[in-house]
């Protein structure tokens, strides 16, 4: 069986799975079912699902996905479908939830018992998703600067309010260069991103 580079992202490998599933090899789909049950569980989870419902909603998230692995045009956008259809899921549960109980007994709208199913509008786990995705993809292109760009960019992420007079003795840059070479540096950041296509990151 064929595998997926060890640097590819949780969105690659949802491509890698579905398109070995399709082409008669279901293992990769099996080791990625293991390793995104955990987030699509904190997705549902996250939207105020019972965990006992959670279970069933990922489960039935995944049956989902292999009666649709056909009709997915697009395989890098297959862990977005999962996150879109495991929130969908979760809603539905929720609101049957509700439905269920006020059948049993009618609570007045603002109950707490009521206000504790509502969706958290918090961000769920796709966005830590997301943001770890994102710094991934950023700490990649900063391989690609220069190794002073490296260092400086590296030294002025560290705090929201950077000490130059720390950074210009930490590198031996003068206070007076660090402003004007870090805008150069990000400048050339942008642009490895650009020429990745990651430019939702610019």
């Amino acid at each position: 069986m064929n595998r997926p580079p060890d640097t590819s992202s949780l969105g690659d490998r949802a491509a890698f799975a579905l398109l070995e599933y399709r082409e008669g090899r279901p293992e990769a789909l099996g080791d990625f079912v293991r390793e995104a049950t955990p987030l699509l569980w904190r997705t549902v989870r996250s939207q105020g699902v019972e965990r006992d419902a959670a279970d069933d909603v990922v489960q039935q998230t995944w049956a989902a996905l292999v009666r649709h692995v056909d009709t997915i045009t697009e395989p890098l956008a297959t862990l977005k479908w999962l996150l879109v259809t495991a929130r969908r899921g979760a809603w539905e549960a929720v609101r049957k939830d509700r439905t269920d109980d006020m059948r049993r007994t009618e609570l007045p709208d603002d109950d707490a018992e009521t206000s504790a199913t509502l969706p958290d509008p918090a961000p769920g786990p796709e966005a830590e998703l997301l943001r770890s995705e994102r710094d991934r993809s950023l700490w990649a292109a900063l391989g690609e600067l220069p190794e002073r760009c490296r260092e400086l960019l590296r030294l002025v992420s560290l705090a929201d309010r950077p000490d130059y007079k720390a950074i210009s003795a930490a590198i031996g840059m003068p206070v007076g260069s660090i402003g004007a070479t870090r805008g150069r540096c990000l400048a050339k950041l942008r642009a490895v991103l650009t020429d990745r296509g990651e430019t939702s990151w610019t």
